[in-house]
C-alpha cells in the first residue's frame, strides 16, 4: 500500500470542477473543555515577516496574513482580544525569543521535530501540508487527464516531493529540475505534462499573475506525514501546558464553526485539497 494518503482524485479538472474544500481536523463530537483565559494578562504571538500568504506586510506596511487573522480569531474566542499581540521576527530567533520569555506562542509553521518537542509543546494542527499535480490548460481551457502513468512530471531535485513520486508512483516519468522557475515555464509551454509539488505554494502561484491562467490542479491531494511533517501548529514553552490547552480549545471551536475555513479561503481561494 502506498505510504501517502490520497484524499481525493479527480478526473479532468475542468469537467469535474467543484468548489475547493477544507478538511475538518477536529471531530465535532470530541469533547474539549472551554478554557477560562480571563486571568491572562498578555498573550504575545511570534511569527515571521516574509512568509506570504501566512504573514507579510500589506500595502499599508502592516503585518497581515492567514496567521495574523487566525491569531485575531483565537484571541476573540478566548475573550482576550485587547490583550493579544503579534510580533514578526527572523525565523531563527523565534525559539530563543520564546525561551527568553519575550513571547508566549510561535505561529510560523515551526516543524514539530523530535528536537523541538524536547522544549516546546505543540497544539493540534490547524492545516495539513499536501502535494498536488499541476497541469496546463489546452486551447479550450481544459486540463490534461489526471492519470500520469508514463507522463513526464516535473519535480524539484532532492525534494520530499521527488521522494514521494519515486517511492509511490513508479509509473510516472520524473523530470527533475534544479530551479522551480524553469520547471513552471516548461509546464506553461507544454514541454512537460505536469508538475508535482507543494499544494500551498502552487495554490498561491495559480491564483497569481505568474501563472496567468495557464494551469490548474489535477489530482490528489497527497498527504505524507513521514515526508511533509505533521502540519501547521502553534508552539508554546514546555512550561505552558495550560496555554496549549487553551489554544487547542480555541482552535477546535474556530474549526468547527467554520471561522478557520473563512480565513483559509481568504488567502487560498483555490484551496489546497
Amino acid at each position: 500500500m502506498p505510504a501517502c494518503l490520497v484524499l481525493a482524485v479527480t478526473g479532468d479538472l475542468q469537467a469535474q470542477q467543484a468548489p475547493p474544500t477544507q478538511p475538518r481536523l477536529w471531530d465535532e463530537t470530541e469533547r474539549v473543555d472551554r478554557v477560562d483565559a480571563s486571568s491572562v494578562q498578555r498573550l504575545r504571538f511570534l511569527t515571521v515577516l516574509d512568509d506570504p500568504p501566512f504573514s507579510f506586510l500589506d500595502k499599508f506596511g502592516k503585518l497581515a496574513g492567514l496567521h495574523v487573522d487566525l491569531v485575531r480569531a483565537i484571541c476573540e474566542e478566548l475573550n482576550i482580544a485587547e490583550r493579544c499581540q503579534i510580533q514578526a521576527l527572523p525565523f531563527e530567533e523565534l525559539i530563543s525569543t520564546l525561551q527568553e520569555g519575550n513571547g508566549d506562542a510561535i505561529i510560523a509553521g515551526l516543524p514539530a521535530t523530535a528536537e523541538n518537542r524536547r522544549s516546546l509543546i505543540f497544539t493540534r494542527p490547524y492545516l495539513l501540508p499536501a502535494a498536488r499535480f499541476l497541469t496546463s490548460r489546452n486551447e479550450l481551457g481544459a486540463t490534461q487527464p489526471a492519470s500520469f502513468e508514463g507522463r513526464r512530471v516535473g519535480v524539484l531535485a532532492g525534494s520530499t516531493h521527488e521522494t514521494l513520486l519515486r517511492r509511490d508512483m513508479p509509473d510516472v516519468d520524473p523530470a527533475v529540475y534544479t530551479r522551480e522557475d524553469w520547471m513552471l515555464e516548461d509546464l506553461k509551454s507544454n514541454k512537460i505534462d505536469a508538475v508535482f509539488g507543494d499544494a500551498a505554494r502552487y495554490s498561491v502561484w495559480l491564483a497569481g499573475p505568474g501563472a496567468d491562467g495557464c494551469c490548474a490542479f489535477a489530482s490528489g491531494p497527497y498527504l505524507a506525514p513521514d515526508l511533509f511533517g505533521d502540519g501547521w501548529m502553534i508552539a508554546v514553552s514546555e512550561r505552558d501546558r495550560a496555554l496549549a490547552d487553551a489554544l487547542n480549545a480555541a482552535l477546535r471551536t474556530i474549526s468547527n464553526d467554520q471561522r478557520f475555513e473563512q480565513i483559509f479561503f481568504r488567502y487560498f481561494p483555490l484551496g489546497i485539497y
